[in-house]
């Protein structure tokens, strides 16, 4: 699968501004949609952030799962593959975190059962970014199987 180039400058402005929400401490008003990644540079060693959308929590298990919608072009991932320790805000909650990108079976499930609970998201991330998704369900745990997926896993408030 050809992953879709990230924007950069001006282009990226749009997907740099929720940064801010969460800088101005109105993390809350993202609720549990999203995800504010701390996560540090692999050649900078400098600290980093991006919000993320989840595509779905494990309340029990206190994981979170997001997928690298620009796949392992994104600099969030290519730096969490190298240093997977993080510090992740849900809301208004912060806690550290472990990333884990799940195997190919793992995340073409959870890719499906995505697709099952919002519809019409995949499609229109899809066509935003250029991929060629097929909507059925072979298709979306195809989809699933090359996309990169990560779970950032905790059990302690940072």
């Amino acid at each position: 699968m050809k992953f879709p180039t990230p924007p950069r400058g001006l282009k990226a402005l749009p997907w740099r501004m929720p940064i801010w929400i969460y800088r101005l401490g109105l993390g809350g008003l993202m609720g549990k949609k999203f995800l504010l990644l701390n996560h540090t540079g692999r050649k900078s060693g400098k600290q980093r952030q991006a919000v993320l959308e989840l595509i779905q929590i494990n309340s029990e298990t206190d994981e979170y799962y997001v997928v690298s919608g620009f796949g392992t072009r994104s600099h969030w991932y290519q730096n969490i593959i190298h240093n997977p320790a993080a510090v992740i805000q849900v809301g208004n909650k912060e806690m550290t975190a472990i990333a884990r990108q799940l195997n190919p079976e793992e995340a073409s499930q959870v890719i499906l059962g995505y697709t099952q609970k919002y519809p019409k998201n995949l499609k229109n991330l899809g066509a935003m970014l250029g991929y060629d998704i097929e909507h059925t369900t072979e298709g979306y745990l195809a989809f699933g199987r090359e996309i990169p997926v990560i779970c950032f896993s905790s059990s302690q408030p940072k």
